[in-house]
């Protein structure tokens, strides 16, 4: 029973295109992102929100710092998502009015420069985001623009294989055999943050094992009887009756089949949907009632891609793109560059 996380073990949607090759993050300006808030600050309030441009650190290396250096207790900062440090990255942070004259104290940290600042009503929580705006050089492509811009033209179509990337499995992709020894005994070592992640990445890795088996079985870009099928437009979930005339829809990237991520209170799926995810948990002898120790969710087995441009520069092919929040950069640079993208990065270093 393998529950390491690794690439390699989940289908190409384009593996009929050949790809770019070349390697990414030679340097953090390589990889951009941007982040893209849910709402922008209205104005007023007793909230600061500021955009910090930071590059070699992490999200909570910036967090650390404004809770020891300028002495803002840690429940009172906000932020809405986890940012690489091997990249250079815009994401806002939230913190009390009252530490507006502590900003200055930014240009001790190296590597952060402070890009606007706005008053709000409310703190930014995790998720108060729409998603992110990525910018990536792949550096020594072969065959040129054509095959990425091939490669596109699909993704477009189809939608983009919204499995979880190698930042949600730690080192080595270790942590979902972790996961496995607390839903099998409740116990084990750490935090109750900890030990909640970790369960977090067995669940991610039965939801890449599902959008794999649906690849396999032509049933990526379809529906079937007893889905939970989501509205790209409004997001709202429906159980899926009539799966003929709902998979025309799928067709057209209106709506999609999701899967689950196992808890004890989501959407849950019926019939031959639900017979697919138990073929998923058969595998590692595992039962849905043995996650009660998460609330569980459902998860859009493809997200649309937009915002998509291509330049051939000297350096090479800068990749740019928009997806939503909880959607992982490397799911698209594989499909582009037909290999994995990188390693698994540090635990904290999710996009």
């Amino acid at each position: 029973m393998d529950l390491t996380f690794r690439f390699d073990r989940y289908p190409y949607l384009t593996a009929h295109l050949p790809g770019v090759g070349g390697r990414i993050r030679t340097f953090p300006r390589d990889f951009q992102v941007e982040e893209v808030p849910a709402y922008l600050p209205s104005g007023q309030g007793e909230h600061l929100y500021v955009l910090l441009e930071k590059e070699g650190l992490t999200t909570r290396q910036v967090f650390e710092f404004l809770r020891d250096e300028l002495g803002i207790p840690e429940k009172e900062i906000g932020v809405a998502g986890l940012k690489d440090k091997h990249a250079l990255t815009r994401q806002w942070f939230s913190l009390p009015r009252a530490y507006e004259d502590r900003l200055c104290l930014l240009e001790n940290l190296r590597g952060v420069r402070l890009l606007a600042a706005d008053l709000h009503t409310n703190k930014l929580r995790t998720g108060h985001l729409k998603g992110n705006r990525f910018r990536v050089l792949i550096r020594e492509p072969e065959g040129g623009k054509e095959r990425a811009e091939a490669v596109l033209a699909l993704l477009r179509e189809k939608g983009v294989p919204n499995y979880f990337g190698p930042q949600r499995f730690g080192l080595g992709g270790r942590n979902p055999e972790r996961g496995y020894r607390l839903v099998k005994t409740g116990k084990g070592r750490g935090t109750p943050w900890l030990k909640r992640f970790l369960i977090g990445s067995l669940q991610s890795l039965l939801f890449n094992d599902w959008v794999a088996l649906r690849m396999e079985r032509g049933l990526f870009d379809r529906v079937v009887l007893g889905d939970v099928a989501k509205k790209h437009d409004t997001g709202g979930e429906f159980l899926v009756q009539d799966p003929e005339r709902e998979s025309e829809r799928a067709l057209r990237l209106e709506i999609s089949a999701t899967g689950p991520l196992f808890g004890k209170k989501y959407f849950q799926s019926q019939l031959e949907a639900r017979a697919l995810e138990d073929e998923v948990l058969a595998r590692y002898g595992l039962a849905r009632e043995e996650f009660g120790a998460r609330r569980g969710a459902r998860r859009p087995i493809r997200v649309p891609l937009a915002e998509v441009g291509l330049e051939e520069k000297e350096e090479g092919l800068w990749l740019s793109f928009f997806l939503p929040k909880g959607s992982y950069a490397t799911s698209l640079l594989r499909e582009v560059m037909k290999k994995d993208p990188e390693e698994p990065l540090e635990e904290d270093e999710a996009e």
